[in-house]
């Protein structure tokens, strides 16, 4: 999706930025721009034990290795394995060249039976295919993250998978759900072409998050939409009157239910840039893109109207709508 990422220019020895405003350009010495640029698209996730920071492409690619996992009924501990496998093998990036035929995010290689070229450079597939071969790794969640790491890739610089454990670890912890609002992303979004809404009743960008949702955790339930779109249960201006809104439903509420829901709403967040997300709610908490996404979650108040009170805080549901115009 297109970013609005600002314009910056350094001229001279002297410091001097030209940095473009609408359709002016204002000259700014030093280090302190205010208000004029928008804040460093990035993520962070923050658990107790400290916090990691990603790239937005990072952190896609690391949403989609843990909610693969999530997916498939795996353990903290095997998103943290691979986690620090694809940050060692590729900085979490898809890559597409390596060592020999080495490729994507753990650097595959089709000649040694991971796949084809174009299966190891999906994400999706090559997450599988590596909790394929861990989970048949005896005890791997016992063994030290780098052992269990290296039998699966036998690598050549085993002890390297050890540098990122910590902040696997910490990925791991938010984005499987067991720290709820861990992760959060600044994107700088901007205003994009209103769509039609299509036969089910949601628009292409909405149709793109719930097919994603799919993609990487396989059946979930949604509604807030239908054939023709929905005309009413919601708030007045609801996105979901635009077939803009799409609910993912953890019901009924529990304990296990609340680390699925936090799972799949932080992975939201960490995909809100390139399916043009503009707000994920869930469990008294929002996030929204923009000038407010700096600012990371924030407390959310149910609206005062007759209703299902734990619908209304969204505790038994996830509320994810995309940007438009």
């Amino acid at each position: 999706m297109p970013m609005n990422r600002g314009a910056l220019v350094a001229v001279g020895a002297v410091g001097a930025f030209a940095v473009a405003v609408g359709v002016g350009i204002h000259w700014v010495s030093g280090k302190d721009f205010g208000p004029l640029l928008p804040p460093r698209e990035q993520c962070e996730a923050t658990v107790s034990t400290g916090s990691v920071v990603l790239d937005l492409e990072q952190a896609e690619s690391a949403a989609i290795i843990v909610g693969v996992a999530v997916r498939r009924g795996l353990p903290p501990r095997a998103a943290t394995v691979a986690l620090a496998t694809a940050y060692q093998e590729s900085g979490l990036r898809n890559l597409a060249h390596g060592d020999r035929d080495s490729l994507g995010l753990f650097q595959q290689r089709p000649s040694q039976g991971w796949g084809t070229i174009k299966q190891v450079q999906d994400p999706h597939y090559a997450a599988g295919k590596f909790y394929d071969a861990l989970v048949k790794v005896p005890n791997y969640q016992k063994l030290a993250v780098t052992v269990a790491a290296d039998k699966v890739q036998r690598s050549a610089f085993p002890n390297a998978y050890a540098d990122h454990e910590a902040d696997a670890r910490i990925l791991a912890s938010a984005l499987t759900g067991q720290s709820k609002a861990a992760l959060s992303c600044t994107v700088n979004t901007e205003s994009m072409p209103s769509e039609p809404m299509g036969k089910n009743g949601l628009t292409p960008r909405a149709e793109k998050v719930r097919k994603d949702l799919v993609a990487t955790f396989g059946k979930v339930s949604t509604g807030g939409y239908e054939p023709g779109g929905v005309t009413t249960g919601h708030m007045e201006g609801s996105a979901h009157y635009e077939g803009r809104a799409v609910d993912i439903f953890v019901k009924p509420i529990s304990a296990a239910n609340t680390v699925k829901g936090w799972a799949m709403a932080q992975y939201l967040v960490a995909r809100a840039d390139h399916l043009g997300i503009r707000t994920v709610i869930f469990s008294d908490k929002i996030w929204t893109a923009g000038g407010k996404s700096d600012d990371g979650w924030r407390d959310y108040t149910a609206p005062d109207r007759p209703g299902n009170k734990d619908t209304l805080r969204h505790l038994d549901h996830v509320h994810v709508d995309v940007i438009d115009q």
